[in-house]
């Protein structure tokens, strides 16, 4: 095949196993034989030569439940799968539900049976970032478990994203007892968008009231549950921020229960923009966030990091936006 294309065997194999280095002039001299000889490369041979397993682990530390039940999950992986695509590399999705699981994929891991992971819902005493950064495992996160990451992640702007839902529940909808149902203390996601909450209320010159915070767990169960605890403590509650979708569908149907009237006797407001938003009665007014953009980034700076051994970690955060919709 070097002689077919009058380079050297060294620029056979770097166009081979999708080496930069390479002139567009090289390249497309040894695509051309590649083509002509009919070349299809040995996968196993080239593994034991290079070390790598053309393989991405994508691991999601969350019940089949929620990974079936949620569409931020599905968006991810249509993301990944997208930018992944146009490579050889091949997509290993990992459930972690127990801790025996997490201590075998440590151990997958570790024995470097994968050439990067990419990880989502992330929380706080996860272990495994750090394992990723100590076996030097390419990794990108999405979003992150608090503070500096030893890794690259990529994120939404949470902050933001809320504090639009919240100012417009005040400043456009004249709303007074402004609630919140978030998502699980142990996740930074959940505590930024409470952080956007808080933000907004304080900045909206009313009283901040802890009796308008429910902690839920992104399901829809939970935001049932956090809708009848905030009826309870504040009656004269007239608009919920969700900080998700699914929790604020659940809510919907508590408030309907209720005698409730969405919009009119109390404004709700999700996160996501999921298909979730457009198929509730109303349909849901949302913070969009590109999900499905997340997983391709996620994506991209995990090859990038696989190209390029060593490189400093990055974080990229996403813009987010409000979009309209009867429910508020």
């Amino acid at each position: 095949m070097a002689v077919r294309a009058g380079v050297g065997r060294g620029t056979v194999s770097r166009v081979i196993n999708g080496s930069p280095r390479v002139s567009e002039q090289a390249r497309a001299a040894v695509q051309e034989a590649i083509a002509e000889l009919g070349y299809v490369p040995n996968r196993v041979a080239r593994s034991l030569v290079t070390s790598r397993t053309d393989a991405v682990a994508l691991v999601i530390p969350e019940p089949q439940t929620r990974l079936f039940a949620e569409p931020y999950f599905s968006d991810i992986v249509r993301g990944v799968s997208a930018e992944l695509a146009g490579t050889d590399m091949q997509l290993l999705l990992t459930l972690v539900r127990t801790s025996h699981e997490r201590q075998r994929l440590a151990q997958y891991l570790s024995a470097h049976r994968v050439d990067g992971v990419l990880m989502v819902s992330v929380h706080q005493d996860d272990p495994l970032p750090d394992l990723l950064k100590r076996i030097e495992m390419p990794a990108v996160l999405s979003g992150r478990r608090s503070g500096p990451e030893p890794v690259s992640h990529v994120d939404s702007d949470n902050v933001g994203g809320a504090r639009l839902a919240v100012r417009h529940l005040v400043e456009v909808r004249g709303s007074r007892a402004v609630a919140t149902i978030t998502g699980p203390p142990d996740m930074d996601v959940a505590r930024c968008r409470l952080d956007g909450y808080r933000q907004a209320i304080a900045d909206s010159g009313h009283e901040p009231d802890e009796r308008l915070v429910a902690h839920a767990d992104f399901t829809e169960e939970g935001g049932r549950e956090a809708m009848r605890r905030l009826l309870v403590r504040r009656p004269d509650v007239d608009a919920v921020f969700a900080a998700s979708d699914v929790m604020a569908s659940g809510a919907l149907r508590i408030l309907r229960e209720s005698g409730r009237s969405v919009p009119d006797d109390v404004a709700l407001i999700g996160f996501d923009d999921s298909v979730v938003a457009r198929h509730t009665d109303p349909p849901l007014t949302s913070v969009r966030q590109p999900t499905e953009e997340m997983g391709r980034t996620m994506a991209r700076l995990l090859l990038e990091e696989m190209a390029t051994p060593g490189r400093d970690h990055r974080r990229m955060v996403l813009p987010t936006e409000l979009v309209r919709r009867r429910s508020a």
